[in-house]
Parts: structure tokens; C-alpha cells; sequence
């Protein structure tokens, strides 16, 4: 995708206010996406289905996401990320209702799958707006538009939390959480990039390759390592460190609160140092927390360890987008959506297969694989395309 005309020689305050857009959009997209996590235990309540039951209904969010990446790509490159944003924005509202009230396995299927939708179009939307627009301010911009993400995903889900302490129902947080999502959607929606400029001879579809596949792994391995976070350091805490059930999810919320401060003032960072210099130092680090909490038996020394992955890993993926807008192998528009598109299968098939290496072997052992992972990153950061401009 070429870069937006509204982008060339226009006046300062028109290019400060569609930074502004894109930060509120990634903010709405955070914010969205966090709101489905507190309502997982009453959708399964509903439903009074077990958690072998839930693990695949939830694949089907990420199924939704990954169907509609690629074509959110395409049709932004022809319409304009403005209205790939708007309509993704209306699935999502539409969709989270729907996953606080429905009392029906296939109706909550077809939640998941439209929220999904919703979700992965947005995502590959908002970082395309976010390439061009970083691309015409020159200067770094990438790791404060993801730190929004990270930000909204926090107050989501306080904020769904404390709707339900509050005695609000799973459907009316939800419906509070869609009306906000779509009151900053339409706070943003003046300045998002209305026209699109579809690239000569580029397909709709196309599987990465080039520096595009590099980074396209890159940012598998870096998703992969926050979905075994997620979803395992709990456990491992609980387990093999003894803390407390109450307690066990610190762990995540160490990795989280770490990732959301370095992207917030990551730009600064990139800035100065460079992008290869932050990936370079952000594998080493992340791999050096994973090794602290594996090595270490003391569960403070895990929280610490979490704490660091999460910076570690914080600046990657935004050094990733814009690595990706620089690159000529492939188009924008299909080059965004195919490495977004291997980032999400790192985080739905990663936790698989962290647990499928911990039943072979031990969750310490699993853990071992991420960290050897980690470094690789560390040592492709050489690798990553330079500027175009």
C-alpha cells in the first residue's frame, strides 16, 4: 500500500491528529479485546460446559481473526483503513453482547468467530494506518501506538471487572464495554486514512517470503512467548514454585505491567538506539527473565523473571511493524496481514505446544525452549530491513 495522500505536505496539525487517531484506535482495539477475558467464567457458567469444551470454542476467536486478516489487508489498500476500521468496529460491537448473553454452544460459536473477525481486521487495519503514519512523521512512533493496545487492554478488563463487583450483569458490562469501544471509534474516525490505493498486480492473498518471513517468525516466537505467559505461568507458579492459587497470577500480571511501561516509552528508546539495537537487547533480556524463573526456585525471582520478559519482548513487535513497511520483497498490504497472520498462529499454537513438550518432558523444559527461542530472535535482530526513505 502506498502512503496516504492526506500524509503528503499537509499541515502539522493534520498530521498530529491522525496520530492521535491511530493512539485512540489502538486504545479501542486494547480495550475491546480485554473485555472478553473476565466474561470467559460466565459464558462457560451459562453453557455448563467443561474446560475441554471451552479450549475449542475459544480456537474459534482465533479462527474468526485469522479468516479475515488477509482480506482486511487487501481492502484497506483499496478503500482505506477508515473503513476497514468502521466495519470491524461494528462486528466487535455487535459481537461482545452477544458473548455476554448468549446461552447457546452454537450461538456462542458464532460470537467468537464474528468477535474474532472484528478483532483481527482491526489489527491489521490500525497497523497499517499506524506504518503510514509513522512513515510520515520520521521519527518512531510504533512502540507508543502498541503501549494504547497494551493500556486498553488493561482498563478493559478492570473495567469489566469492577462493573461485575459493582452487580452488573456479564451482558450489560458488555454492552457498556461496546458502547465505549464505539464512542472512541467515532472519536478517532475523522482523522483515520480514508483512501487506499490499491498496489499494481498485488493479490489479495499472499504466503510471506523474503524478510517478510523473518519477520514473520520474529514475531511468531515473541507472540508465542507471551501466549506460554499467559496461559502457563500461573500453573508453573502454583506448581513449582508453591504459590498460592490467589496469588499464581502475578506472574502475568508482572509480564503485563512491564510490556505496557516499555511500550509507552519505547518510542524514545527506538529512537535513539535503533530498532535492530532494541531487538537485539529486548531477546537477551526476555531470555534472561525466562532463565530467572526457571533457575531460580524462589517465586519471587519468577515474578522478577516474568517482569523482565515482559520488557524484553515490549519493542519487539512494534520494530517488527515498522520493519515490515520498510521492506519491498512484498506490499504492505499483503506483507502486514501475513506477518500479523503468523504473529496470532504463535499465540493460539504456542500454549499447545508448551504443554505438549511439558507432558513429554516438564514445564521447566518448555520454558528452556522459549528462552533458546528468545535468543534466536536476539541474534536475527542484524537481519531486520533498514529504511527505505
Amino acid at each position: 500500500m502506498q502512503s496516504d495522500p492526506s500524509l503528503q505536505s499537509v499541515p502539522n496539525t493534520i498530521a498530529v491528529s491522525q496520530q492521535r487517531a491511530t493512539r485512540v484506535i489502538f486504545l479501542a482495539a486494547g480495550l475491546s479485546m480485554a473485555t472478553w477475558a473476565p466474561l470467559v467464567p460466565f459464558a462457560k457458567a451459562r453453557l455448563n460446559i467443561d474446560d475441554g469444551v471451552l479450549g475449542l470454542l475459544l480456537l474459534c476467536l482465533g479462527g474468526g481473526s485469522i479468516v479475515t486478516m488477509p482480506l482486511a489487508g487487501a481492502l484497506a489498500a483499496r478503500v482505506g483503513c477508515r473503513a476497514i476500521i468502521a466495519g470491524a468496529t461494528a462486528l466487535i460491537c455487535v459481537a461482545l453482547p452477544a458473548l455476554g448473553g448468549v446461552a447457546a454452544t452454537p450461538l456462542l460459536v458464532a460470537a467468537l468467530l464474528v468477535f474474532g473477525a472484528g478483532m483481527g481486521a482491526i489489527d491489521v487495519a490500525m497497523n497499517i494506518q499506524a506504518i503510514q503514519v509513522e512513515r510520515a512523521s520520521g521519527r518512531a512512533m510504533m512502540s507508543g501506538f502498541h503501549g494504547l493496545f497494551s493500556l486498553g487492554g488493561i482498563v478493559g478488563a478492570g473495567a469489566v471487572s469492577a462493573l461485575l463487583a459493582l452487580g452488573a450483569s456479564a451482558l450489560q458490562a458488555a454492552v457498556a464495554m461496546a458502547a465505549c469501544t464505539a464512542a472512541l471509534f467515532l472519536l478517532a474516525r475523522p482523522h483515520l486514512l480514508a483512501n487506499g490505493r490499491a498496489e499494481g498486480g498485488a493479490p489479495a492473498f499472499a504466503l510471506p517470503h523474503g524478510p517478510v518471513l523473518l519477520l514473520g517468525a520474529l514475531c511468531f516466537v515473541v507472540f508465542l512467548t507471551e501466549g506460554s505467559v499467559l496461559d502457563w505461568s500461573a500453573l508453573f507458579l502454583g506448581s513449582e514454585r508453591g504459590v498460592p492459587p490467589a496469588l499464581a497470577g502475578l506472574g502475568y500480571a508482572a509480564f503485563s505491567a512491564t510490556m505496557t511501561v516499555g511500550r509507552l516509552t519505547g518510542d524514545r528508546v527506538v529512537h535513539r538506539f535503533g530498532g535492530s539495537r532494541v531487538v537485539l537487547a529486548g531477546g537477551v533480556v526476555a531470555a534472561l527473565g525466562m532463565a530467572l524463573v526457571v533457575a531460580v526456585p524462589a517465586w519471587q525471582a519468577g515474578l522478577a523473571g516474568y517482569a523482565l520478559v515482559g520488557a524484553g519482548c515490549s519493542n519487539i513487535v512494534p520494530v517488527l511493524f515498522t520493519a515490515v513497511g520498510r521492506q519491498r520483497a512484498m506490499p504492505e498490504s499483503t506483507a502486514v496481514p501475513a506477518m500479523t497472520t503468523l504473529g496470532y498462529a504463535g499465540l493460539l499454537v504456542g500454549p499447545a505446544g508448551i504443554g505438549f513438550v511439558a507432558h513429554a518432558l516438564d514445564l521447566r523444559a518448555a520454558f528452556v525452549l522459549t528462552l533458546v527461542l528468545l535468543l534466536g530472535v536476539a541474534a536475527c535482530a542484524r537481519l531486520l530491513p533498514s529504511g527505505r526513505d
